[in-house]
């Protein structure tokens, strides 16, 4: 089955791009990255702190049910333009993986239909091959699916 969701990733290069088009508004989809209720139903993390703001910081957990962290990522919110896009710095606590720079840019198609663009930078060649040697691309593709149900369940 081919994935919504796509990874286009050039060689020899520290960035990729993903794509995905919803059957969303793009003011729907930019809330679903930016409202902490939203955020926690379709990437099923924990949203400890998020400050929609330019400079405003954000963290998210995941924990077994023993309550022992399986994940947490932090950083920080930056150019917020409603709607449209902004910039955030991503860094998975605890995994050797350095911070990196992620640029979202929510674009209308129609009423209905948006296309997400995120454009992330590493910093190193084999740090972006090194994540995308993990079920990155399935993994994002679930979520982006998981957003799209639950955003369109929460429409009026």
């Amino acid at each position: 089955m081919e994935l919504k969701t796509k990874v286009i990733a050039e060689n020899n290069k520290q960035e990729l791009t993903i794509e995905r088009e919803f059957d969303l508004p793009a003011s729907l989809v930019y809330l679903a990255h930016t409202e902490p209720e939203l955020i926690e139903q379709w990437m099923g993390n924990k949203v400890l702190q998020f400050e929609k703001r330019n400079h405003g910081s954000y963290q998210f957990e995941t924990k077994s049910q023993e309550g022992m962290v399986l994940f947490r990522a932090n950083g920080v919110l930056l150019n917020l333009i409603e709607s449209q896009s902004f910039v955030r710095t991503f860094e998975m606590e605890n995994t050797g993986f350095p911070i990196q720079l992620e640029f979202f840019t929510f674009e209308s198609i129609s009423e209905t239909k948006s296309k997400l663009k995120m454009h992330i930078i590493y910093k190193s060649v084999e740090q972006r091959d090194q994540i995308l040697k993990m079920p990155f691309a399935k993994g994002i593709n679930m979520a982006h699916d998981r957003l799209e149900e639950v955003v369109s369940k929460s429409m009026p």
